[in-house]
């Protein structure tokens, strides 16, 4: 029972990226810029932040924790700032299903070679067969989403 919840919660995540995608590209419409609109979801992201660390009452962390934290690992929140502003820029020409479309085909490809390094501290998962027709499915997928 505890898997499928898990699976429904992942689920959620997935209809949540969707529609805040086109929420943002709805932003970008009515506020004439992407990058107002990408600032305004990272600001709603932060504010929602904010009230779950109130809410769960969690610390500031200490400075040797801080310290102690690689650099790359500070570095999701550009990442996540470019993405936002892709998607921003990309939905109007590509449209919801195929730019989501390639972006689950770019995430599950990166996320097969970073198992497979163990990349940025993952635990190591070798490339299989299964992994590898897992990833030319959701490219297949890609091609038939397509205009």
């Amino acid at each position: 029972m505890q898997t499928i919840l898990l699976y429904l919660a992942a689920l959620g995540a997935g209809i949540s990226v969707a529609v805040q995608q086109v929420l943002n590209g709805s932003l970008r419409v009515s506020l004439q810029s992407p990058a107002w609109a990408g600032f305004a979801s990272y600001l709603g992201g932060l504010l929602t932040m904010i009230v779950v660390l109130l809410a769960l009452r969690e610390q500031m962390p200490s400075w040797k924790l801080i310290t102690a934290t690689p650099w790359w690992a500070w570095s999701g929140g550009i990442l996540g700032g470019v993405f936002i502003l892709l998607v921003i820029l990309l939905l109007p020409s590509l449209g919801a299903a195929t730019l989501l479309a390639l972006v689950v085909a770019g995430q599950m490809s990166a996320a097969v070679l970073m198992d497979h390094f163990g990349a940025f501290g993952l635990t190591q998962h070798s490339v299989s067969v299964s992994r590898l027709l897992g990833v030319a499915l959701i490219i297949g997928g890609v091609v038939l989403m397509k205009d």
